[in-house]
C-alpha cells in the first residue's frame, strides 16, 4: 500500500504555518513537541489580542526586551501586520540573528559594557527599554515576562497534545520566561490533576532558587523572576550545564533527525531519563526552536573545543539536592513538590540560620 500524507489548504501566512509544534514519537513512551519557533505563538497571540482590545492601533510602535527568540517572533508578526518594532537585547543576539531581525524591519538596541556590569543583563535591558518608551510617547509593549496572555496563548499547544496523544502523564519544559511551562502545564493539569510538570533550568539562573551567576546556556533560565512563572505547578526541577545540553542537542539531531536548539537538547536529556525511569507514563518534552541559529556554535566541534564545552561523558542520572542553593555540576535535581518560590527560599534561610 502506498504511503499517503494528509493534504490541507494553504496557510494564510508563514506565522499560521509555524505557531504550533509537530508532535514526534522518540521512544516508546517519550514524545517531543518540536517547534519551528515557539515564541512565535505568544508574540502572535499578544499582538492580535492587543488589536482586538484597542491597545494596538495602526502605526503604533511595538517595543520589547528580548534575548532573541521572542524578538524574532515579534519581528515576523510585526512585519506581516505593518507595525514598527524596537527590540532591546544583549550580546546573546549574535550578528546573524541581528541581521535577520533588521532585515524584517526591526530596530535593534543592544546593551553592553558598563550597563551589563552595573545592573546585570535583564535589568540593563529593562532600564534601556524604559528610556526608549519615554522617548516614544505612544507605544505598545507585549511584556512577555509579565503579561498573563503569554501563558494563556499556549492553550492551543495543550489542545494539540490532547488531540494527538490523549492524556499526558508528564510534561518536561525548558523554563525561561515561564510562559510555555505555566501555560501548557496549567491546561493539562486542569484535566489531569496527577499530571507531573518537570522544569529544566540551568546553572546561574535564579528561577528556582539556585545561586545567581553567569549562564553559558542562554535561552534557558533567567536573571529575574518573571511574573508569568507559576512555581506551584512544578513537581520537580532539573539544572543542566551547557556542555551536557549541547551534547544532547547534537544527539537529538543524530538520533532523531531533529535539528533543534540547545534548550531542546536540555529538555530531551531530562525527558529521556525520566521516560526510562517511568516506562508506564506518557512523557512529552517541549523543543522550543530549530537549530539553524546554532550551526557555527553548538553544532561545531571547533567552537565547542575552543570554548571548553565538550563534556567528557554525559551524566547518566542527576544528583539529588536537599535544596536548590546546592545546585552545581553537570546535572542536579530537586523535588519542588508544587511549592511557592518564597517557601523554598525561606527553607534555605532557615537552614542557614
Amino acid at each position: 500500500m502506498p504511503v499517503t500524507y494528509a493534504s490541507r489548504k494553504p496557510y494564510r501566512s508563514v506565522v499560521d504555518s509555524h505557531v504550533l509544534p509537530k508532535v514526534v514519537q522518540l521512544e516508546g513512551n517519550l514524545y517531543g513537541a518540536a517547534f519551528h519557533l515557539m515564541k512565535l505563538l505568544p508574540a502572535d497571540f499578544i499582538l492580535k489580542s492587543a488589536e482586538a482590545g484597542g491597545e494596538l492601533l495602526p502605526g503604533t510602535t511595538v517595543v520589547e526586551t528580548t534575548s532573541g527568540t521572542f524578538g524574532l517572533g515579534l519581528a515576523m508578526v510585526c512585519r506581516l501586520r505593518g507595525y514598527p518594532l524596537v527590540l532591546v537585547g544583549d550580546p546573546a543576539i549574535d550578528a546573524p540573528l541581528r541581521r535577520r531581525l533588521e532585515a524584517l524591519g526591526a530596530r535593534v538596541s543592544i546593551v553592553s559594557g558598563a550597563e551589563l556590569r552595573t545592573s546585570g543583563v535583564q535589568q540593563a535591558r529593562l532600564d534601556r527599554l524604559a528610556r526608549i518608551q519615554s522617548r516614544l510617547g505612544t507605544y505598545f509593549t507585549p511584556g512577555q515576562y509579565d503579561n498573563p496572555l503569554n501563558p494563556v496563548s499556549y492553550g492551543a499547544v495543550a489542545e494539540l497534545l490532547l488531540e494527538s496523544l490523549g492524556p499526558v502523564d508528564a510534561l518536561v519544559c525548558p523554563v525561561g520566561s515561564g510562559g510555555s511551562s505555566s501555560g501548557i502545564g496549567s491546561f493539562l493539569r486542569s484535566l489531569n490533576p496527577a499530571m507531573r510538570l518537570i522544569g529544566v533550568d540551568t546553572l546561574g539562573s535564579v528561577l528556582f532558587g539556585a545561586p545567581a551567576g553567569a549562564r553559558r546556556l542562554r535561552g534557558l533560565g533567567n536573571g529575574l523572576l518573571p511574573k508569568v512563572l507559576d512555581h506551584t505547578l512544578f513537581d520537580e526541577v532539573h539544572w543542566l550545564d551547557a556542555p551536557t545540553a549541547f551534547a544532547t542537542t547534537r544527539e537529538l539531531h543524530s538520533g532523531h533527525c531533529l535539528y533543534m536548539g540547545p534548550t531542546s537538547g536540555a529538555a530531551h536529556h531530562v525527558a529521556r531519563w525520566y521516560a526510562r525511569e517511568h516506562p508506564d507514563l506518557k512523557v512529552v518534552a517541549l523543543f522550543p526552536d530549530e537549530g539553524h541559529r546554532y550551526t557555527s556554535t553548538v553544532y561545531s566541534d571547533t567552537w565547542l573545543r575552543r570554548n571548553d564545552l565538550l563534556p567528557p561523558a554525559l551524566p547518566g542520572a542527576p544528583r539529588t539536592l536537599d535544596h536548590p542553593a546546592q545546585v552545581d555540576g553537570a546535572w542536579s535535581h530537586y523535588a519542588w513538590n508544587r511549592q511557592r518560590h518564597e517557601d523554598v527560599t525561606r527553607q534555605a534561610a532557615g537552614g542557614a540560620a
